[in-house]
């Protein structure tokens, strides 16, 4: 997708075939800033501190730190200490075991830094062409409202960011969004801002502002007033990881959102490459493991003052907090599963069809 009328995706593989560029995602939308990864230490960093976040860019980056991993030794064991390492910097989305395995399982074939540098190419080119897929099999979902509403404005709500800026290109919801933009259908985005780190109000109201989306941010608890008033026609989020039967678990406020929806009548559809679903699980609140992070993201928010980024504190000095990054959507919420190879009903027969 575009920033400025330039292309770029969210990770990319440097000329040298030794590097990785990505964003910053931690100072946007005040700050447009790149940087280049060369280890296995800074590919941790980038993911636990949310420099790169959203599971199918997780995965990507991670994958680029198992070939660093491997520029650092050459000794089995200890690639496999760095691949454990890494899969550290996040419990929840499961792209980050996904494509470190499968990095990994290639290194005990071929023990080479070019096979490494190789399947982490190869990750990172076939998550962009899933999420473009993903982008075409949504949009006939928003095609078909658009024709009910004799063209008038289809409303969108999502939920945190599921873009490009989280998936290297397209996004996972935001993809049918900005195919359906592109062949000249209407559409309008509610943005969630999505505390506590505002995703929703940092990230997608940019990349959507970015590719001209009509789009309006509104706070976390404002979806199911609007659904009681007919403000939405759907809801499309994203998934950091879905089990077999078709449990989602997305950030946090997710569920509540898909509780709204079904109270209302309007289709919840969650938008997920294969990689994010972990078909051995088979109770996602019971068996998904839940992110805490510190209770500081809760108890200070941080904007932009004109000229720089501050953090500022929200609560009583003696006050705790909580800070559950994800929660867990139940299927029988889920309309259905977007994904690379078509839209599915969220059950295990469904599901393991498309694998």
């Amino acid at each position: 997708m575009k920033i400025q009328e330039t292309h770029y995706t969210a990770i990319w593989p440097e000329e040298d075939g030794k590097s990785v560029g990505i964003i910053n995602q931690l100072v946007l939308p005040f700050k447009f800033e790149k940087k280049i990864l060369t280890t296995v230490e800074q590919v941790y960093y980038a993911i636990a501190e949310m420099e790169v976040r959203g599971a199918p860019l997780i995965g990507v980056t991670a994958a680029f730190g198992m070939f660093f991993a491997r520029t650092e030794t050459n000794n089995i064991d200890e690639l496999f200490k760095k691949a454990e390492y890494l899969k550290s910097s996040r419990p929840t989305a499961v792209n980050l075991h996904w494509a470190v395995d499968k990095v990994f399982s290639k290194l005990k074939i071929s023990n080479t830094e070019q096979v490494a540098w190789n399947e982490a190419v190869k990750i990172f080119s076939e998550e962009i062409e899933n999420c473009r897929l993903i982008g075409i099999y949504g949009c006939d979902l928003i095609e078909e409202i658009s024709k009910k509403k004799s063209g008038k404005t289809v409303n969108i709500l999502t939920h945190c960011n599921a873009g490009w800026l989280a998936c290297v290109d397209y996004g996972t919801a935001t993809a049918p969004i900005y195919e359906a933009h592109n062949r000249g259908i209407d559409v309008h985005v509610w943005v969630d801002e999505t505390r506590p780190r505002n995703q929703g109000a940092r990230l997608t109201a940019y990349e959507l502002g970015e590719h001209g989306i009509k789009h309006t941010v509104i706070a976390d608890n404002t979806g199911g007033h609007l659904m009681q008033h007919g403000m939405v026609d759907l809801v499309i989020v994203g998934s950091d990881r879905t089990t077999g039967n078709g449990d989602v678990a997305n950030k946090i406020g997710t569920y509540l959102k898909a509780l709204a929806a079904k109270d209302n009548n309007l289709p919840f559809y969650v938008a997920l490459p294969l990689s994010t679903i972990d078909i051995s699980l088979s109770d996602g609140i019971k068996e998904i493991p839940i992110e805490q992070r510190n209770e500081d993201e809760v108890l200070f928010i941080e904007g932009w003052d004109g000229t720089e980024i501050k953090k500022l504190k929200l609560t009583p000095e003696n006050s705790n907090a909580a800070n559950f990054g994800f929660d867990v959507t139940p299927a029988r919420l889920v309309t259905g599963l977007i994904t690379e190879k078509g839209i599915c009903r969220a059950d295990r027969e469904s599901i393991e069809k498309l694998f």
